[in-house]
């Protein structure tokens, strides 16, 4: 794979990996407050998820582009 793709990837998991772990917190009843509001981290996921997408998409489209040169 690309570095593009390893790029979105580490993107996607670094900016929505804090929001999706306090969810998991909160479902699993192992925080104090059983609705969290955690506004950083919604911010740094909002912000991050979608170059992280795009980046990611990128990415395997070029390695797929490349394997299938090599492969003629």
């Amino acid at each position: 794979m690309s570095k593009l793709f390893w790029t979105g990837v580490a993107l996607l998991g670094l900016g929505s990996g804090p929001l999706v772990v306090i969810i998991a917190l909160a479902a699993l009843h192992l925080t104090k407050d059983p609705n969290p509001n955690p506004i950083g981290p919604g911010i740094l996921a909002f912000l991050t998820f979608w170059p992280g997408v795009i980046l990611t998409t990128v990415g395997w489209f070029k390695s797929r582009k490349k394997a299938e040169r090599v492969h003629r």
